[in-house]
């Protein structure tokens, strides 16, 4: 017996998100009641310059209470492209585009409540082509050098999970270089 849902209903639609309440039946037989936070998905791209150097964004998170330093990223468009998403935020936010885009792979950021996939990328042979930054977003960016990201973890400056994540699948392409 597989997992059931026996009730599905929306309660609650927001401007990024829905909270969806599931009454689900498990293969034991017991029912819980299960809320999900739908979320259309969403790009982080490692944006790294001819100078070896991550663009990182700092930002305030109002849920955090703290400007995080992180990846660029983005929610995709209801049915949205993710390599066309990260085109256009990597623009939106350190206002360059990629000639060449990487895909490391993809993430769930909270499977335990959230449907939210994150399509993770590595953004090279950037050239200037800035976009309009979103209204609601005030973003500066932070070149951090390939070699001094190390001490930046170190010191506990990265918290953001997509950006932890992002690295990690990256600095293998990195080290062995990004020429074929």
């Amino acid at each position: 017996m597989e997992y059931q849902t026996e009730r599905s209903e929306t309660v609650f639609r927001g401007k990024v998100f829905s909270v969806r309440r599931d009454v689900v039946k498990a293969p034991t037989g017991v029912t819980r009641v299960i809320d999900v936070v739908e979320h259309s998905g969403a790009v982080t791209m490692m944006p790294v310059d001819q100078q070896e150097r991550i663009l990182f964004v700092r930002q305030y998170r109002h849920a955090t209470g703290e400007h995080v330093l992180e990846l660029p990223a983005g929610t995709l468009d209801p049915g949205e492209d993710p390599h066309d998403c990260a085109v256009r935020e990597c623009r939106e936010e350190v206002g360059m585009t990629p000639g060449r885009l990487i895909h490391l792979g993809d993430c769930y950021l909270a499977p335990g409540y959230s449907s939210e996939l994150n399509h993770m990328y590595l953004a090279l042979d950037l050239s200037a082509a800035p976009l309009a930054p979103d209204e609601d977003e005030e973003i500066s960016v932070e070149p951090v050098p390939l070699n001094g990201l190390q001490d930046l973890l170190r010191r506990g400056e990265i918290r953001d999970g997509k950006t932890l994540a992002a690295l990690l699948l990256a600095l293998p392409l990195l080290e062995q270089g990004t020429k074929e």
